[in-house]
């Protein structure tokens, strides 16, 4: 290691000392900025890695996890200026747009062919579009309605939905129908300009819109929340998505989340444990206030439905996409008004059984709080017979 690698290192283990000792947060970015200077997220790494090397604890190393996400924002929230930086979230869109293109244009070329064989695989390779719709719908548009521009999610969001529907049906009939020429007519064709005319709908009205409504630090924050939700027929920007999930793997104290107890009658538990045993439970929760605005989700590692933390704060009916508004705004009066006590669905998603259950939540004094929203996949539970004792 040469003498500035080394002089850098030996300011680093200084700080994480400072921070142990009760340094704030910020002080110590501010101290890191000072001290050790530009440095990459790589190169941090490294230093983290010679640290835990040399003997330091996971734990003094992990006190320094705060300053570096924050140093990483701040690189990062320079690049949020500008929509053409290669990972700003209206960049990586196009970019999808871009694939999405070249598959449409191969189902022209297939139908022309008649090609039922082609058609029907690249009907499945455009699947991925899902992913394309649910980051607009559960980031951008929330973000976009904080502004008050509320318009895509009443009306873009409502096309996906047709396109959803539109796909699926393409795929079901590719081979069933016995006309190709009406096929082609009546479904694939319809399905090509519909999702053709989507992209021309975000790039030419959407993007210019967000661009012109949206601060750096929202483009962080999508950007970010949108790692989580991956992407479609493109890879993230690697870099970011690696230091992101390093960040997650590092479980960098949030707050709250290691201070405090909630005391139960029938029993105490941190915030911390109680956060990890709803985000355990076999089930997605999400609930709703009673002011029908978002409050709170599980974040178990296989939800079923997306749900985002931008989504925190926003009025449960632009959660859902329009066609179910009216019957979910049913759901919550029927349980604020103590109707029912719960109101059941079950749906089948991509061959899996989902059961969704929404309960009305009532204090000692029947206030109402809110509703709850439980989802869980059943399919193997129907499946069980007989009896599968402990040993």
């Amino acid at each position: 290691m040469d003498k500035s690698a080394s002089d850098r290192k030996g300011k680093v283990k200084d700080i994480i000392l400072a921070l142990h000792k009760g340094l704030p947060v910020q002080k110590a970015k501010e101290r890191f900025e000072a001290e050790v200077g530009d440095i990459s997220a790589t190169e941090i790494a490294q230093i983290e890695q010679e640290l835990l090397t040399e003997g330091m604890s996971v734990d003094e190393v992990k006190k320094l996890c705060n300053v570096h996400a924050l140093l990483f924002e701040k690189s990062l929230k320079e690049k949020m200026t500008s929509e053409e930086a290669t990972s700003h979230p209206v960049h990586l869109f196009k970019l999808e747009n871009r694939e999405i293109e070249k598959i449409t244009a191969s189902l022209k070329d297939a139908a022309e062919k008649q090609d039922r064989a082609a058609v029907g695989a690249l009907l499945e390779k455009l699947k991925p579009v899902e992913v394309h719709y649910t980051k607009k719908e559960q980031l951008l548009f929330p973000f976009l309605e904080r502004e008050g521009f509320m318009g895509p999610s009443k009306v873009m969001w409502g096309k996906h939905n047709d396109i959803r529907a539109m796909l699926k049906d393409a795929l079901l009939a590719v081979e069933a129908a016995g006309d190709f020429k009406q096929y082609k007519e009546k479904k694939l064709d319809l399905l090509i300009e519909e999702v053709d005319g989507m992209i021309f709908k975000e790039e030419q009205i959407l993007f210019p819109a967000s661009i012109e409504k949206l601060k750096p630090d929202d483009w962080l924050e999508i950007l970010k929340q949108g790692s989580e939700i991956g992407y479609a027929f493109i890879e993230g920007p690697k870099e970011i998505d690696g230091l992101l999930k390093e960040l997650k793997a590092n479980l960098c104290p949030e707050s709250g989340t290691e201070d405090g107890y909630v005391d139960f009658p029938t029993g105490k538990v941190s915030v911390r444990e109680l956060m990890v045993i709803l985000n355990t439970l076999p089930v997605d929760i999400s609930f709703v206030g009673a002011d029908n605005r978002m409050r709170y989700f599980s974040e178990s590692e296989d939800r079923i439905f997306v749900r985002t933390r931008a989504v925190i704060g926003r009025e449960v009916k632009n959660c859902h996409p329009p066609q179910s508004v009216e019957t979910v705004m049913k759901v919550v009066e029927e349980l604020r008004s103590g109707k029912s006590k719960s109101v059941d669905f079950w749906l089948n998603i991509r061959g899996r059984t989902v059961y969704i259950r929404y309960f009305g939540i009532f204090d000692g004094d029947k206030n109402y709080l809110g509703t709850l929203e439980v989802t869980q996949d059943i399919t193997e539970i129907q499946k069980l017979t007989g009896e599968k004792r402990l040993p």
